[in-house]
């Protein structure tokens, strides 16, 4: 009874080692793609100017078939609203520097409720594709 202990806790301390192994793995496979998802709301920093990224994400819209529903300014650079089906939809965007630009998406759905973070992230997957990167 013993040894089976012994080597039971001996596999367990085996077994500990590997959980920072796939933390960073999953780390390092969600940094090749949206910057941050957080709360249903996607994130993304582009290394391009902001009325280039603008024009991406209008095409993004218009390829989605996301009706734009009107522009807002903001702090250095401009919301853009949406709408599609029961899908409020904001895309801000952020003149980091003359050639960085923060890209923040949140779909909320039925008022505000409830978010929509697979419609969030698909806009800025749409956007990056648009640019070419």
């Amino acid at each position: 009874m013993t040894t089976r202990l012994i080597i039971a806790a001996g596999c367990l301390s085996l077994l500990t080692a590997c959980e920072p192994v796939s933390v960073t793995m999953l780390g390092i496979g969600a940094g090749a793609g949206v910057g941050h998802h957080l709360g249903g709301i996607a994130y993304k920093t582009f290394s391009e100017p902001q009325a280039k990224v603008k024009k991406a994400t209008l095409v993004a819209l218009k390829r989605m078939a996301i009706k734009v529903e009107g522009y807002e300014k903001i702090d250095n650079g401009e919301m853009i609203k949406a709408k599609a089906a029961d899908r409020n939809i904001e895309i801000e965007l952020e003149a980091l520097t003359s050639n960085t630009t923060r890209m923040r998406t949140v779909a909320r759905k039925d008022g505000g409720l409830l978010v929509d973070s697979a419609t969030a992230v698909e806009i800025i997957t749409q956007t990056e594709r648009s640019l070419g990167t």
